[in-house]
Parts: C-alpha cells; sequence; structure tokens
C-alpha cells in the first residue's frame, strides 16, 4: 500500500475527510452515511489510501461500532468491484471465523444440502487467528477443491453443488485488510463485511456472529442491501452452526420481510469440547461409519435454518424433519 506522506504537506488528502468524520472526539464524531460509506470503501479498494488512514480508520470503527449504514455501503462497494459471471446459487454461506472446541459441524449441513440439489456457495478466510481448525483446510481433507476463480466455482457447482471460495479469490486487498488481525490485535469492519458480500448473489445468505450485538446490525444492513431471504444467528465458535447447547436467536429476512425466531435450547448440559479435533473422526462421522450425538444434532439443526431461509420449507418445524431425512440419506447420494 502506498506510504508516500511527504507530498500531503501541503494539501489534504481526498481520504482524511473521512478519517475526520469517525474520529472527531467524543462529541464531534459521527458515523458515515450509506454514500460516504461507499466513497471511502471504494477508495480503500481501489488502493487509494495511506496506510496509515487505513490502520486509523479501522480502528476508529472498531471502537465506535460500524453502523448499519457503514456496513451496506462497505458491502455494495465491494459488491460493485466484482466482475463474476452470474451463477444460480441457492445458497450463500460465509465462514470467516475457524473453529477451536467443536468439529466445524456447519460444513457437513452444507455438504449434506448440495448432496440433495440445492447448490451452495461457500466463502471465507482461513488462518487469520492461531489455534483454529478453518474450513479451508478441513474442506481439502475431505477431497473438496479450493475454487480460485469464477470458472471454477461454475465447474464445481456443476459437478457437487459446492463451491469454496477464499477471500482472497473475491478481493486480494480484503484478504489483506483481515490478516490485520494479528498486527492490530483486533478484528476489524473486514470481518463484519466480507460476510455480507454474497458474490454470486445467491437467493438466501447465511452469516453468524459472534457478539450478540452485531445479529441485528447484520440483518438490517442485509435488508438494505436488497437481500430478500436471509439468516443471522450467533453460531457455534464465530461460524454459522446451531449450538445444541443454548437457545438460538434467528434474525432472519423471509421474503422481503425482517423476523425474528428462536429455536430452544436442546440439551440439559454444556456438551465437552473435544480433547482434539482429529479431522479422520469428522470424516468417520461424515461417512455414517460413527455417530456423534452432538455434531450430528448440530449438523441437522444447523441444515434445518438453511432449509428454511432459502423456502424449502414453510415452518421450521417442517425444516428440521426435512433436515433430519436428508441427513439419513446423506449416503445414499
Amino acid at each position: 500500500m502506498n506510504t508516500k506522506r511527504n507530498i500531503y504537506k501541503d494539501f489534504e488528502h481526498p481520504f482524511a475527510q473521512f478519517v475526520r468524520i469517525v474520529g472527531k472526539g467524543k462529541n464531534g464524531a459521527r458515523s458515515l452515511t450509506y454514500d460516504e460509506a461507499y466513497q471511502a470503501f471504494s477508495m480503500i479498494l481501489k488502493n487509494e489510501v495511506l496506510d496509515v488512514q487505513l490502520g486509523a480508520f479501522l480502528m476508529l470503527l472498531r471502537v465506535k461500532e460500524e453502523s448499519v449504514d457503514e456496513l451496506a455501503g462497505f458491502v455494495q462497494a465491494t459488491r460493485d468491484q466484482l466482475q463474476f459471471k452470474p451463477l444460480q446459487v441457492d445458497l450463500d454461506w460465509s465462514s470467516y471465523a475457524g473453529k477451536r472446541k467443536h468439529y466445524p459441524w456447519f460444513l457437513l449441513a452444507a455438504l449434506t444440502l448440495a448432496k440433495h440439489g440445492y447448490r451452495v456457495v461457500m466463502h471465507g478466510a482461513s488462518g487469520h487467528t492461531v489455534n483454529r481448525l478453518y474450513t479451508e483446510q478441513v474442506l481439502q481433507y475431505l477431497g473438496y477443491p479450493v475454487c480460485e476463480n469464477d470458472s471454477e466455482v461454475e465447474a464445481q457447482l456443476a459437478q457437487r453443488n459446492f463451491a469454496y471460495l477464499p477471500l482472497h479469490a473475491i478481493s486480494p486487498i480484503l484478504d489483506e485488510l483481515i490478516s490485520l488481525r494479528n498486527v492490530m490485535g483486533l478484528r476489524s469492519p473486514i470481518h463484519t463485511l466480507a460476510r455480507l458480500i454474497n458474490p454470486f448473489n445467491a437467493k438466501a445468505t447465511m452469516q453468524a456472529i459472534f457478539h450478540p450485538a452485531y445479529r441485528s446490525s447484520h440483518q438490517q444492513a442485509a435488508f438494505k442491501l436488497g437481500y430478500k431471504n436471509s439468516a443471522v444467528i450467533k453460531g457455534e465458535g464465530g461460524e454459522f452452526e446451531r449450538n445444541p447447547d443454548a437457545k438460538t436467536l434467528i434474525c432472519g429476512i423471509k421474503d422481503g420481510v425482517m423476523y425474528e425466531h428462536e429455536l430452544p435450547k436442546l440439551t440439559d448440559n454444556r456438551s465437552p469440547a473435544e480433547d482434539e479435533l482429529d479431522l479422520a473422526v469428522f470424516q468417520a462421522v461424515w461417512e455414517g461409519r460413527q455417530n456423534h450425538e452432538y455434531g450430528e444434532t448440530a449438523a441437522v439443526e444447523t441444515m434445518g435454518i438453511a432449509l428454511y431461509a432459502m423456502g424449502a420449507c414453510s415452518s421450521y418445524e417442517a425444516a428440521m424433519d426435512k433436515a433430519k431425512a436428508l441427513w439419513d440419506t446423506r449416503n445414499s447420494h
């Protein structure tokens, strides 16, 4: 990124106005409007911002917490710079957190849906937090390739109804920014906006958050972006995965209308974390050679939320029944 600061001794850098808006003290600062956010993030994506401005801007936003208008403006700026070919996708599934205590059961939910004909695109980033197991490495272990462009996504959808696209293939700059987690010591708004990109305009989108306060801002940003069907939950470990040990509040959009729905807690006690995440065990459960009560419940319940989000079922009860049937027949496809 450009670090030539000395040429701005005599006139102000065009991005300075955006740093000033969000950073002008307790009483002077405010959130960016949608248009300001769009303009600011377009400059970031075009590499028209100095490193020092970028760091300041991201951390000021982090302290303030992004508004819905800011989020939507950032995401729309990103979407408008994508040049992917239009593809028919049923479900956009973001995966940016990685897993630490439990296996990524959500992955088996997504792959089961794909086996039954639903077209799923998952996107994510790997390795920005130490000691976490990321989707990319698990998929490769199970024999699924990592796509590098829209043509490879198209080919994988045709072959398996499932494709995984890493963030660097969507936007190298966003991928670089998300990896600043270990430089800054903090997450930035990039973690939030990446989940909302929906690069192929899927009919339904799924995002997980770790901090409950972000649930409604994700929901409202998706609504502002014009997404017609969406589900946001506080997922296990920050991934879109229903935690059977807790109540799950879904902040969703159904046919363009926002709603909330709470699923009850399913267990009496907190399920123990895994001693280690051995992918051979995970694969054995996937292939039906081993049972895992917690994991299979998490996979089925997560799939149920996805089926409802896609409009495959008219109620959550019907969606959970259908999810169980799909899970039980996953290896006959």
